[in-house]
C-alpha cells in the first residue's frame, strides 16, 4: 500500500495530478483545494490513501494526514463516497469542516457539489460527536492525524496551523472538565467570531465564556 508520494508534479488535471517519482508517473486524485496549491514542475509530498479494487487501484492525495483522516471519516456516512468526500474537502478545509459540524452548520456543507440538504444534515448530525476529536488532529483509532503538516508546508501546500490552535484550546477546555463535544462547539463558535488568526488563549477565554452561559 502506498502511504506517501514525494516527487515532481508532471501534470495537473481537473480532478487529478500526475506525480513523477523516479521516472514513474503516479495518477493521484485530489481535492480542488490541493490541486490549486501545487505547481507544475515543482516537487511535492502528498499523503496517500490507496483504494484497491478488482479492476483498478486508485490513489487519493492530501496535503496532510489530518485531511486524509477527514476523507476516511466522511465516507463512513451513508451516501458519501470517495468522490463526494473529496469534493467536500475541496470546498472546506479540515478545520472549517470541523467547525461547521460542531456548530451544526449544515448549510456550509451543502455548498459541496453533489451534496443536497438531506445529505448535508446527515453529515453534520452523524459526525457531531467525532468533530471535536478530529478537530484536535486525532484519528478514529486515536492516532495523531496531523503529523504530515510540516512536510506539506515545506513544499508549498496549505497546512492546518489553525487546527493546531483549535486542538490546544479544545484540549484545555476538556482538561477543565467539559465534554469534548461541548468544548468543540465552544471553540468553533469562538473561531467563527474571532477568525482564523485567533490565538489559543483567546479561544480558551471565549470558549469559557460561552460554556458559562
Amino acid at each position: 500500500m502506498i502511504g506517501r508520494l514525494t516527487g515532481t508534479v508532471d501534470a495537473i488535471g481537473e480532478s487529478h495530478c500526475i506525480i513523477d517519482v523516479g521516472g514513474v508517473g503516479y495518477e493521484v486524485q485530489a481535492s480542488a483545494r490541493t490541486l490549486r496549491a501545487i505547481i507544475h514542475g515543482e516537487r511535492v509530498s502528498l499523503t496517500i490513501d490507496t483504494h484497491v479494487r478488482e479492476d483498478a487501484i486508485r490513489l487519493f492525495g492530501f496535503a496532510s494526514e489530518h485531511e486524509r483522516t477527514w476523507f476516511r471519516t466522511l465516507q463512513g456516512v451513508q451516501g458519501v463516497g470517495a468522490k463526494v468526500a473529496l469534493a467536500c474537502l475541496g470546498i472546506l478545509s479540515p478545520q472549517e469542516l470541523s467547525n461547521a459540524i460542531a456548530l451544526g452548520d449544515w448549510t456550509s456543507i451543502e455548498r459541496t457539489p453533489g451534496v443536497g440538504k438531506k445529505l448535508a444534515q446527515r453529515i453534520a448530525s452523524e459526525l457531531k460527536d467525532k468533530a471535536p476529536t478530529l478537530a484536535a488532529g486525532i484519528g478514529p483509532a486515536g492516532e495523531a492525524a496531523s503529523g504530515s503538516g510540516a512536510a506539506a508546508g515545506a513544499v508549498g501546500l496549505p497546512t492546518d496551523a489553525d487546527a493546531t490552535v483549535a486542538a490546544e484550546a479544545i484540549s484545555a477546555l476538556t482538561n477543565l472538565g467539559y465534554q469534548p463535544v461541548q468544548a468543540g462547539q465552544a471553540v468553533a463558535a469562538a473561531m467563527a467570531t474571532r477568525g482564523e488568526d485567533a490565538d489559543v488563549a483567546t479561544l480558551i477565554r471565549d470558549g469559557l465564556k460561552s460554556l458559562a452561559n
